[in-house]
């Protein structure tokens, strides 16, 4: 059992590292050097596809892996925890379409856009509650699944590690981009856990 927790550990870790270096400034950077323009139309959604490629034996993992199960979620408890998934989903469409589904796909780009951020926070809808509202969905998701087990649950705190700690980074270059008005905008709204109730 601790083999399995140890591998879907390092999986994540070793997940995480690689997600992150090609999110970052650095790499879009050499990508560009070496395939000039063509890195600017494709380097989304490369990233795009590549996350979702390498995440898939990430997440076989606690399949394939022994494993034990923790708790199941039982009537009329499932209830509630579905209600909270599906609102989940939804946020996680509508965090989507606020901030621009084609364009964080990588489809945009691809006709010709440039696909960089405007000088615009968006801080309607969602937004208003936390600053991260699609990270904030996926927490939600993976951590109210019906069935725990030692090896999902090795899995969420990966993948809630690496979810905070992005989400520090990427507030980092929001702060070199936006400057004063993303800290004005961190100091009224939560990163990831709506605990205030936003003003009208």
């Amino acid at each position: 059992m601790v083999a399995s927790i140890l591998i879907i550990l390092i999986a994540v870790t070793l997940y995480s590292l690689v997600h992150s270096l090609l999110a970052s400034l650095w790499a879009k950077a050499r990508a560009r050097r070496w395939f000039g323009k063509l890195a600017d139309r494709w380097y989304r959604l490369f990233y795009n596809l590549f996350g979702v490629v390498s995440l898939l034996p990430v997440l076989a993992l606690p399949l394939l892996l022994p494993d034990t199960i923790l708790y199941t979620i039982s009537f009329p408890w499932v209830i509630f925890t579905t209600i909270l998934q599906v609102v989940a989903i939804l946020a996680l469409a509508v965090g989507l379409v606020r901030t621009g589904v084609w364009s964080f796909l990588g489809f945009e780009q691809l006709i010709g856009k440039s696909g960089e951020k405007t000088n615009v926070i968006v801080v309607g809808w969602l937004y208003r509650w936390v600053r991260h509202p699609l990270y904030t969905a996926g927490l939600v998701l993976i951590w109210l699944v019906l069935k725990m087990t030692v090896n999902l649950l090795a899995l969420n705190v990966g993948l809630t590690l690496y979810i905070v700690v992005g989400a520090y980074f990427e507030e980092r270059k929001l702060l070199r981009e936006f400057g004063m008005a993303y800290k004005e905008y961190c100091q009224r709204t939560p990163m990831l856990v709506p605990y205030k109730i936003p003003k009208l």
